[in-house]
This record gives structure tokens, C-alpha cells and sequence, in this order.
């Protein structure tokens, strides 16, 4: 039985990984329509409508009180909240590149959080196989060339505070799906995500006197479609996805694959934007999904068990 959820969890991780991977396209397309600020907010307002409806239908019941909102509030501050935000304040300031270099390494941090936090061991192979995926990512943004800003270092700051906020999300959450439902802890965090989002994009229009711009980009049908794909699947799914996986597996097994979308969202580049394949990303891919494999099962319990059931084997046969 254990097998068979840490399996539904791998998938889980996975079909997170490509999702997220393949956002990016359509967060580029919304971007040639909206601000950053107004596709997250527009993001998380569908994803929120959407979590809702089978709610007020009475299709899924909530079982959360304002104690439990209370307690998943930290949780829905560091991600989706100050993930997004910090990510797109620092985005202001350095290139794409530069950010995929510093969240890349996100899955570090996590496993030094869990290991304080959650008491969780690693072996040496797999420390060794994580810095050989985090290597793998940077390695690809170096080979494309990384055009350094002398300015850049507040935009630096904000990248690292978001790679962090995602971390402590990894940790975080790998405590909460032990106590709250997925139902409940992916609605919670979808409707901060959509206060906050929406909060600071109605205060920025206030500011701006542009308020009657709010809904505009919803007169792109391209916008529409990309941020349907981006508020349900990008937000809401991968929300109960990466949920479901950390309440079966370690946070530092799941937050590598974070490594995974940075490289699918690579291969989606090459396959719909036409970009170039070079023998860097060949290189760059082999250490990423290498280091995924080794994280997550050169562990000494599965080492261990592999070696008993072989025993066992030759015991049943001689």
C-alpha cells in the first residue's frame, strides 16, 4: 500500500513539474496583454472562481474553522503570496537567467530546512545527486550567457527571498498535509493568493488612476485562454498536486523537481518557440534528471530495503 502512494506521489510530482514547465509559454502571452501584477491577480481570481464553484455547489465540503485558516495562513503567505510577489519584483531587476540561476536553488535550502525543521536524513549520494541537478540548471543559463546588471543586486535580493519562500513552503506544507485535507489546504491558499494578488493590483490602479483598465486584457481572447490554463492548472491543480506529493514524500525529494520544469519549460522553447538545441542543454538535462533520480532513491532505507528483498529472493529460491 505504501508502494503504491509513493508511486500516485512521484506521478503527482511529475505532472506538477510539466505543468509548471509549460506555464511559462503562457505566461509570456499574457504578459503581451497585461502587467505581471494584473496576470496574477486575474491568475488567482479564475483559479479561486474555480476552487469555488463545487464549494457552493455543495460538491466538496470544507471542514475549516477560523482557528484552521489561522494555522494555514503562514503556509498560503510563503507560496502563493510572497513567492509570486517576490518573483516579479525581482524579475524587474534581472533577467530571466539570473533568477532561473538563483531558484534553481530552491531544492538546497529545502533540504537544510528539512533537516532542522522535519528532522528528515539524507544520505551523502543524495546530497551529492541534488547539487548535480541544482549544477545542471545553472550550468545551461551560464552556457547561454548571463548578461550581469551592475544594479541588479535589490533584484537579486527578492529572487533569493522567493527561492526561500518556496522552500520554507516545501517544509511547511509536508507538516500541514499531515493535520488538514488537500481540499481544504489548496482552498485556503488559492483564496489568499487571490486577496492578495488582487489587493495589491487594485491599490497599484488606484495609485495609477487607471482602475478602468482592471478587466482590459480580458478582451484578448489569447489572454483568456492562457489564463484559464495558468489560474486552473498552473495555480489550482499543481497546488493540489505538489500538496498530495509532499504528504507522501519528503520535502527535499519533491522540491528537486522543481529542477524538472526548468528543464521542461527548455524543451517546450525548442519544441513551439522554435529556439535552438545545443549540446549544453543535452549536458545540462542528463545532470538534471540524474540528480532527480539519485535524490530520490539512492536514500539508505531504500538501499536498504532493495537489499533485503534481494536476499529474500535468493533465500526463496535456494
Amino acid at each position: 500500500m505504501e508502494v503504491s502512494h509513493k508511486k500516485k506521489a512521484y506521478f503527482a510530482a511529475i505532472l506538477y513539474a510539466f505543468i509548471i514547465g509549460f506555464s511559462f509559454l503562457f505566461i509570456k502571452l499574457t504578459l503581451t496583454v497585461a502587467t505581471p501584477l494584473d496576470t496574477l491577480a486575474h491568475r488567482f481570481t479564475i483559479s479561486f472562481v474555480f476552487a469555488s464553484i463545487p464549494v457552493l455547489l455543495g460538491w466538496i465540503k470544507l471542514n475549516i474553522n477560523k482557528n484552521d485558516i489561522l494555522n494555514i495562513l503562514p503556509l498560503a503567505l510563503f507560496y502563493p503570496a510572497m513567492f509570486f510577489a517576490f518573483q516579479i519584483f525581482g524579475l524587474v531587476h534581472v533577467s530571466s537567467s539570473e533568477a532561473g540561476i538563483i531558484q534553481a536553488t530552491t531544492p538546497i535550502f529545502t533540504m537544510i530546512f528539512a533537516t532542522f525543521f522535519l528532522k528528515e536524513h539524507s544520505s551523502g549520494l543524495q546530497k551529492i545527486s541534488l547539487l548535480l541537478s541544482v549544477s545542471g540548471v545553472i550550468y545551461i543559463f551560464f552556457m547561454k550567457g548571463i548578461n550581469f546588471k551592475s544594479n541588479a543586486f535589490i533584484g537579486v535580493v527578492f529572487i533569493f527571498l522567493s527561492s526561500l519562500s518556496f522552500a520554507s513552503y516545501n517544509v511547511l506544507a509536508r507538516k500541514m498535509t499531515r493535520k488538514y485535507t488537500l481540499i481544504d489546504l489548496t482552498y485556503i491558499m488559492t483564496a489568499i493568493g487571490f486577496l492578495s494578488f488582487n489587493i495589491m493590483s487594485l491599490i497599484n490602479h488606484s495609485l495609477k488612476g487607471t482602475l478602468n483598465l482592471y478587466f482590459k486584457p480580458f478582451a484578448s481572447p489569447l489572454f483568456v485562454v492562457s489564463i484559464i490554463y495558468l489560474g486552473v492548472l498552473s495555480s489550482l491543480i499543481t497546488s493540489l498536486l505538489s500538496n498530495y506529493a509532499l504528504s507522501k514524500i519528503e520535502a527535499s525529494k519533491m522540491s528537486v523537481f522543481s529542477n524538472l520544469s526548468t528543464l521542461i519549460t527548455m524543451v517546450a522553447g525548442v519544441i513551439f518557440l522554435k529556439e535552438k538545441l545545443e549540446y549544453f542543454h543535452i549536458i545540462g538535462a542528463a545532470m538534471i534528471l540524474l540528480g532527480i533520480i539519485g535524490t530520490n532513491f539512492l536514500d539508505k532505507k531504500i538501499i536498504n530495503d532493495k537489499l533485503d528483498e534481494k536476499l529474500e529472493n535468493k533465500k526463496i529460491k535456494d
